[in-house]
């Protein structure tokens, strides 16, 4: 087997700091909790490995080839990425009603509750992880960009004989692999953000401001359609 690694570590390199879809879910979901963080990151890394397989298998070509295929997958995910969008927002906005009301019950002061502790935060662990999980998942395996990147990019770093489709699934892996290490680490720094954001007001602005970018890049996601 005779690949280019060098040269394909610095393009998976800068394809991971770039920010996207998926970064904006694993930050999210690791300042809400470092184990949501993490299967956000698992999540989106096993939607890396169905387009490497499906590379591997030849699939993706089909779906390239086909505008109709192609745009489906990319209007769903925009959709998803809107949706995700929607849903923080409203829920930003009916918290900031509740304390509204708290404060009113009280006369115009605080509610009494203080905000909420970063434990008061984590909810159930196996539907946090769950949560995690699919929008990590969802957010790579409806990204047609991620199943051109194994079409066309990482192709272009096998050389010489054997077989192409276990050189893809090769640096594909080590793609995956170098992804969960980033993602980790990524996590454990936002997760630190935890009790920052768990003021309400603090809260309020990075749950619209998360909701708005998801927003905003699922609309210019179906626009480019």
């Amino acid at each position: 087997m005779s690949v280019d690694l060098v040269g394909f570590l610095g393009v998976v390199l800068v394809a991971y700091v770039v920010p996207g879809p998926d970064f904006l879910v694993v930050v999210r979901s690791a300042t809400e909790h470092p184990a949501k963080g993490r299967a956000a990151a698992l999540g989106a890394q096993t939607g890396l490995c169905v387009h490497m397989l499906a590379a591997a298998a030849g699939l993706s070509l089909i779906a390239a080839r086909s505008p109709a295929v192609y745009d489906a997958i990319k209007l769903l995910g925009a959709a998803y990425l809107v949706y995700l969008g929607v849903r923080a927002v409203l829920a930003a906005r009916r918290a900031a009603r509740e304390r509204a009301a708290g404060r009113e019950a009280t006369g115009g002061l605080e509610d009494g509750t203080g905000p909420r502790t970063p434990k008061e935060q984590d909810g159930p662990a196996r539907g946090r992880w769950q949560s995690g999980f699919t929008q990590g998942f969802l957010t790579n395996v409806l990204n047609p960009k991620a199943a051109l990147f194994f079409l066309s990019i990482l192709p272009q770093f096998v050389h010489g004989g054997g077989s192409t489709s276990r050189q893809i699934f090769f640096l594909g892996t080590l793609d995956i692999v170098i992804g969960v290490a980033y993602w980790f680490a990524l996590v454990a720094v936002a997760a630190r953000l935890r009790a920052f954001l768990a003021r309400p007001k603090v809260r309020y602005r990075w749950e619209m401001t998360t909701g708005w970018l998801f927003i905003g890049i699922g609309i210019g996601v179906a626009a480019a359609a």
